[in-house]
């Protein structure tokens, strides 16, 4: 798709916006009932859907479950299953790291454990953002023989590790089990680099763990996504739009960085996030807009939160619409039913608004709708391509 993209996109004055509410696809509550976006009063998404397309997304194939990472890659134009990006990386790009080619960069939780070692909370409580930084402080304190280390904050209870040596692999498994209930895992290294590597990691976690024992809820450590920056096409190379990034979460601006896009910075909210596409509105010919707070409430197994979420969206569309891009998407990178409390393979909700649609028979947005939505069920990968299209902006193919 690349090779065809190269050839095929034009410059143009056109926008395009997308607007990502992670998580958004769900399940009801109770069989027969409105799953989350269903619940919700949408007015506004529901306009728009009555005056163009909706379907549902694919992230990466039927039945598997995405990360955030590849979730976002097939919504930029990325074949996720070809760029594997790991988490560290991310976020380590996510806060302006200067990641070098052979540093290795992980994604740390801090986490609550019992006197037996296994986990009972994966997020330690959701900690605050400064009692985050002053743990990664503690962290600062640890020494391994042959390593450089950088521990550095991200948000809430997220933090960073870069490892910075000769001869490092990162063919290495999480430390986090996925669960409650269970203890970390020990990293595993599966090549010799990886094993050198997996040993300095084991010698960290060893002095974490020493150095959080009585910080109470966040007494322990896991790592996941432990990676190097890999080489990836550059999105405006592809495309030939200048994009720009509105995220508060530092991992999705690390995913934007990743791929070539302006970040520009928003504040806490959506209301910033709305009034820096306004004003950075000449700065770019393709936003992508994050909105995070639909994921969370999903992941903590709150229904009626979620549902508050997504009504707090819709109230934030005209505003948006009043810009008059040329393309709107509106969908999410993944699904986080609040029933599963976890991402989940369900296709996700998509709508596609542009004056060149053809507009299908559905009137609401929900996974009912666009169930029967004229786009149908496509890989999210291909949406780009659609918007593109919608925008003017690809020449026809072939004689």
């Amino acid at each position: 798709m690349f090779d065809l993209m190269r050839e095929l996109a034009t410059e143009s004055r056109s926008k395009i916006v997308l607007l990502v509410a992670d998580g958004l696809g769900g399940l009801p509550r109770e069989p027969g009932g409105p799953t989350e976006l269903e619940a919700a009063a949408t007015p506004h998404l529901d306009g728009l859907v009555a005056r163009n397309v909706c379907g549902l997304s694919i992230p990466v194939a039927p039945g598997i479950t995405p990360g955030s990472g590849p979730g976002h890659l097939g919504l930029f134009g990325y074949d996720p299953r070809a760029y594997t990006i790991g988490r560290g990386v991310l976020e380590a790009l996510g806060i302006d790291f200067d990641l070098g080619p052979d540093d290795v960069a992980a994604r740390g939780n801090f986490c609550t454990v019992g006197a037996g070692g296994r986990i009972t909370d994966r997020r330690a409580g959701r900690i605050s953002s400064e009692f985050g930084r002053e743990l990664v402080e503690k962290l600062g304190a640890v020494r391994i023989e042959g390593a450089e280390i950088f521990v550095r904050p991200v948000k809430d209870y997220r933090f960073v590790l870069v490892i910075r040596g000769p001869d490092l692999g990162d063919d290495i498994e999480d430390t986090d089990p996925g669960a409650a209930d269970l203890p970390p895992k020990r990293p595993q290294g599966h090549d010799p680099a990886s094993k050198r590597t997996a040993a300095i990691l084991e010698a960290f976690i060893r002095q974490a763990a020493e150095i959080l024992k009585d910080r109470d809820p966040a007494n322990m450590i896991t790592l996941r996504g432990i990676a190097k920056r890999p080489p990836i096409p550059q999105f405006e190379e592809v495309y030939r739009m200048r994009a720009g990034a509105i995220a508060v979460y530092p991992m999705y601006r690390g995913l934007a960085r990743l791929v070539g896009m302006t970040i520009l910075q928003p504040g806490a909210d959506l209301a910033d996030q709305v009034d820096a596409l306004r004003r950075h509105w000449d700065d770019a010919d393709f936003f992508f807009v994050h909105y995070k707070y639909t994921d969370a409430a999903g992941e903590d197994g709150d229904f009626d939160r979620k549902v508050a979420c997504i009504e707090e969206l819709d109230a934030k569309i005209p505003a948006i619409v009043d810009l008059k891009p040329d393309v709107l998407i509106v969908t999410g990178d993944h699904s986080t039913p609040s029933a599963l409390r976890s991402h989940s393979w369900h296709p996700v909700p998509v709508l596609l608004a542009a004056r060149t649609c053809r507009p299908d028979a559905e009137t609401t947005f929900g996974e009912r709708a666009c169930l029967r939505g004229g786009l149908g069920q496509i890989e999210a990968k291909y949406l780009l391509p659609l918007a593109l299209a919608h925008a003017g902006r690809l020449a026809k193919f072939g004689a």
